[in-house]
């Protein structure tokens, strides 16, 4: 967990956090600890979403900053979240059809953090990310995204499919990067609009891809066959922009 800022330790210090509604990613809890104060903690915890996660000793001792944990510790997103409808308004705001990134299980920070600066630069209305199996807001996520982060929304929900579900009842639409689909340059990217860039190496889960409209490829004349997942999300998203703008 070297990448959070802020590791809560302890567990008043940890019940305190929660019910101030502090942005927590996950609350390790030491496993087989079932005494009253730590059900609390977890009861608190599922109400706000928390991801919860039972570890040994060992693992707790070796997280602990303080050597004082008490058997809880939670790790803070270095930011705070949004929410998805916060992105819809500013777009309704800005008199803009929304332009979304969905992020299906990035984990390296460093692309998370490059993906919220382009979302920045090309006027996007906010990144989403799901809270399982993906970095969140870190430090290296920070400063990889060049201070953009302190002007990008970006949300964390539980289920990224449903998620596109509830956006596509608004109006909203959604192109999968994808190799084998049709080339970004033959796909209409205007209107209300998300785009949904997959995990390193794997790509977009099915489940999000079955929800996604379109898939759109990157047209590619070198000899491998792939782009980094943060290059590819500035490509497709700066075409985006260039068929917006011609409108």
């Amino acid at each position: 967990m070297e990448e959070q800022t802020l590791l809560i330790e302890g567990r008043h210090a940890v019940l305190e956090a929660l019910r101030a509604g502090r942005p927590v990613d996950r609350l390790f809890v030491l496993e087989g600890c079932t005494d009253g104060p730590v059900r609390a903690l977890v009861r608190e915890a599922k109400t706000k979403g928390v991801v919860l996660q039972f570890v040994g000793r060992e693992r707790l001792d070796a997280l602990s900053e303080t050597g004082k944990h008490q058997g809880v510790i939670a790790c803070a997103a270095a930011y705070p979240y949004a929410e998805v409808e916060d992105m819809l308004a500013l777009a309704r705001q800005k008199g803009e059809d929304p332009l979304l990134f969905l992020l299906d299980g990035i984990e390296d920070p460093h692309n998370l953090g490059a993906i919220i600066r382009t979302a920045n630069l090309a006027g996007a209305h906010g990144v989403i990310i799901p809270k399982r199996r993906a970095v969140g807001l870190t430090a290296t996520v920070a400063k990889a995204s060049a201070g953009a982060l302190n002007y990008t929304k970006v949300a964390k929900v539980t289920n990224l499919s449903q998620t596109m579900d509830i956006l596509k009842k608004q109006g909203m639409w959604f192109v999968c990067a994808d190799m084998d689909g049709t080339s970004m340059y033959q796909t209409d990217l205007t209107g209300p609009l998300g785009i949904v860039m997959g995990r390193e190496g794997s790509g977009v889960s099915e489940l999000v891809r079955k929800h996604c409209d379109l898939t759109a490829a990157i047209p590619m004349k070198g000899e491998i066959d792939s782009l980094n997942v943060s290059v590819a999300a500035g490509v497709l998203v700066y075409e985006a922009l260039r068929q917006r703008m011609q409108k």
